[in-house]
């Protein structure tokens, strides 16, 4: 069963040379209890798609087309023609967000007892002792010690207790899904790792289902059941996270695997995508890799490809060479694809 089911959905940003397609024609679909991650390169929207779930855009931001539907108790409602009283429950009673910057996230002049106790509020929730209770049994769950934390100012907090407060806080008013956007950017590895497991832990304990942003392709492989590969504002490919990793099917998902060292690999076995993204302006002819496409060819660039269902099963690419692709992988046993994390 579907809890968010994403169709079409097209966002621009309105400047003085014209709109920027940030996000073009996406669709999917989330499953109760699942983990979709959403990975490319800085400039691809997947911050901009994550924002435009919650209508958290901000201004000189159009849909310029799609449905963001969600489901509950077997009754779907558009996100999109929510009222601001609908949208405000929706907005972290039944969809949170856990946002990239963990310190610009807090307002640092309030404690984070006063953070909790704001965001009951905003949600009728006044009773001051059961909102305290429900504070330290979120902290708990996240392994903080609620009274070290609780009367802390955010900067008294290191960037990975911020971080696992913010989970917390997202899980206060039990959301059916949570939305976290690149959550372990600027910690340190073994902090990152935590994150994870706690991650891990705290879907399986309280079946939310997740939508995971990551440029990070090994720590996105550690929690995603599904991933799509975004580029340039539009999904490229989409796969079991198994088969995206050990069977690509797109040259941008190939090569952003290509891209990440191996724990076991060669010295100089690494290889960069060349070029740059395209102006989401002016968007060239044609299929918007095709000019960083190493298996490109003329017919790349006159149409741009829709997603198209390859040799495996639930698994699209937007590519007319997939084939090829799969054909280069198969027969180079050395390829360099991501490793999960140990």
């Amino acid at each position: 069963m579907s809890v968010l089911s994403v169709r079409g959905l097209s966002i621009d940003y309105l400047t003085r040379r014209g709109p920027v397609h940030a996000v073009r024609d996406v669709s999917f679909e989330l499953e109760k209890s699942e983990t979709l991650a959403i990975i490319g390169e800085s400039g691809s929207g997947k911050t901009t798609l994550a924002v435009g779930l919650i209508r958290l855009s901000p201004r000189g931001t159009k849909v310029a087309k799609g449905e963001i539907l969600y489901t509950k108790n077997g009754m779907t409602n558009d996100i999109r023609k929510l009222d601001d009283d609908d949208l405000r429950e929706y907005r972290w009673a039944e969809c949170a967000m856990v946002f990239q910057a963990a310190l610009n996230s807090f307002n640092p002049v309030i404690t984070i007892w006063e953070q909790f106790l704001d965001t009951a509020r905003a949600h009728g929730l006044n009773d001051r002792r059961r909102v305290h209770d429900r504070a330290a049994e979120l902290l708990d769950l996240v392994h903080l010690d609620a009274g070290r934390v609780l009367p802390a100012f955010p900067h008294e907090l290191s960037g990975g207790m911020k971080q696992r407060v913010l989970i917390a806080l997202a899980l206060m008013l039990e959301p059916q899904m949570v939305i976290l956007d690149e959550p372990t950017t600027a910690l340190d590895i073994l902090t990152q790792r935590s994150i994870i497991d706690l991650l891990r832990q705290l879907r399986q304990r309280l079946g939310f289902s997740m939508i995971f942003i990551s440029h990070d392709l090994s720590i996105a492989a550690e929690l995603a059941d599904r991933m799509i590969t975004m580029y340039a504002g539009r999904v490229v490919e989409h796969a079991r996270v198994a088969d995206m990793f050990y069977r690509p099917r797109h040259p941008y998902s190939l090569g952003l695997l290509r891209a990440v060292p191996r724990v076991s690999g060669a010295l100089g076995s690494v290889a960069s995508i060349p070029g740059s993204p395209p102006d989401l302006v002016r968007l060239p002819k044609g299929c918007t890799y095709a000019a960083r496409c190493p298996y490109a060819i003329d017919a790349c660039r006159e149409a741009d490809p829709p997603l198209l269902p390859v040799d495996t099963p639930q698994h699209e690419a937007a590519c007319i060479r997939w084939q090829h692709v799969a054909e280069v992988l198969g027969s180079d046993a050395e390829i360099p694809v991501a490793e999960k994390l140990a």
